[in-house]
């Protein structure tokens, strides 16, 4: 029943903020690293922000850093992605990711996946 379930996507004028939210269920991910990726429509699915098992390291695509913040509540289950200060280009179906080693950036990475949250910027 290990299932990653993202919420907190939708439609936002530029320069806005949100948050969205990975619940995850079944197990445990607590000793897991967690990334959050990004697909629109037509291209490759892109890394955008990882965390580490113990939430002490943080790592960011160059096109999100100082305006995206990942962070994770192990005692809840859940990851997080801040984002603040958003532009059109940010548009796309987000996706939160687990990986049982360490951190990484490319999709072979992590081995479970949640279905996806589509934001939207307008303007």
């Amino acid at each position: 029943q290990a299932q990653l379930v993202e919420s907190g996507g939708g439609l936002v004028q530029a320069g806005g903020s949100l948050r969205l939210s990975c619940a995850a269920s079944g197990r445990t991910f607590s000793n897991y690293a967690m990334g959050w990726f990004r697909q629109a429509p037509g291209k490759e699915r892109e890394f955008v922000a990882a965390i580490s098992w113990s939430g002490g390291s943080t790592y960011y695509a160059d096109s999100v850093k100082g305006r995206f913040t990942i962070s994770r509540d192990n005692a809840k289950n859940t990851v997080y992605l801040q984002m603040n200060s958003l532009r059109p280009e940010d548009t796309a179906v987000y996706y939160c990711a687990a990986d049982g080693t360490r951190w990484g950036t490319s999709v072979y990475d992590y081995d479970y996946w949640g279905q996806g949250t589509q934001v939207t910027v307008s303007s």
